[in-house]
């Protein structure tokens, strides 16, 4: 089995070869479909997450309000909210799923991200996406049509804003001219991108570009199907293996005998078949699942301790 690239504290601590790893998507609590959530005692559930042996929280970027979509995210923006995360705790990971990059400029995402990976010591994982919500277009001035083409050129930004001095002319977003740097660069060689769905490109521009995928909940064996031509396209293009991760609503059933009931990207479910889901998933290839609770209406403090003792055990470096 080939092994992933080493490139910072977080992604290593994630994204191990043949292994599944269980993180838990901000906000940390329920809240209903056209709400903003209140982040009740959010620092509080992020320290519990990490003491109970989690690897990451997910933070996304969400700039506008669009009722429609009925879902805001935590609310805050998502790297001065990781910056204070860095200083709340030790060793999670601090994961972005995912930066709409073509609402932002690419100097401001390379400047923050790094500044939060430095910060953290090194356990940013940065998420990136061409953005889904085309309301938010016209009120920053951007084309929603053009967004692949805004996605790949913020990409190439960003990337070249971790080299010294770096050179880069871009049609959207102007130039890098070898005479001007942006700091701070990242704690390792590079910040890790992981591109969400296919972000407006082919999956080959993917596989070879990103640092790895973060995709959605699909049935194990139509995921493996997917993943198997993820790595096919990996080793043709990439000296490394690159992992894949997606995310999955959860609401856990006080019953672990209970039989599962679909809900958005997820189940109601009891604690036996959650496992056996989850070992179906590693065995397709994910390497790390993003657990939302947002529906969860049993205690979310309760539920993360059940999950603790229960699931995270079967699963990579756990305890």
């Amino acid at each position: 089995m080939k092994p992933f690239e080493s490139i910072n504290q977080g992604f290593n601590s994630v994204f191990v070869p043949g292994e599944l790893s269980l993180g838990v998507v901000v906000p940390i609590e329920h809240y209903a479909v056209g709400t903003a959530p209140d982040m009740t005692d959010h620092l509080e559930r992020v320290k519990l997450v990490e003491d109970l042996g989690f690897k990451a929280v997910w933070t996304r970027d969400i700039p506008l309000n669009v009722p429609g979509f009925g879902d805001v995210g935590q609310t805050f923006d998502p790297f001065t909210y990781l910056g204070f995360l860095a200083g709340q705790t030790d060793k999670i990971a601090l994961g972005v799923s995912s930066i709409a990059l073509p609402l932002h400029h690419p100097v401001h995402v390379a400047k923050a991200a790094s500044t939060v990976d430095r910060l953290s010591g090194g356990r940013l994982i940065l998420g990136v996406a061409s953005g889904d919500r085309p309301d938010e277009y016209p009120a920053m001035g951007i084309n929603f049509e053009n967004r692949g083409e805004l996605f790949r050129e913020a990409f190439a930004y960003v990337r070249a804003a971790q080299e010294e001095f770096p050179a880069l002319e871009t049609r959207n977003f102007g130039a890098l001219n070898g005479r001007v740097d942006v700091l701070p660069k990242a704690a390792g060689h590079k910040l890790p991108m992981l591109i969400t769905g296919h972000s407006r490109q082919n999956l080959a521009w993917n596989a070879e570009n990103g640092d790895g995928w973060m995709y959605y909940l699909r049935d194990p064996a139509m995921q493996k199907n997917t993943i198997t031509e993820w790595r096919d396209l990996v080793s043709r293009y990439a000296t490394h293996d690159k992992p894949f991760m997606q995310a999955m609503y959860v609401i856990l059933h006080p019953d672990p005998d209970f039989k599962p009931q679909p809900i958005q990207l997820g189940f109601r479910t009891g604690l036996h078949f959650l496992n056996e889901f989850l070992q179906l998933l590693k065995e397709a290839g994910v390497n790390h699942l993003a657990i939302n609770l947002r529906f969860e209406t049993n205690g979310i403090e309760r539920t993360l301790t059940k999950l603790a003792e229960y699931v995270l055990p079967e699963f990579h470096l756990a305890r």
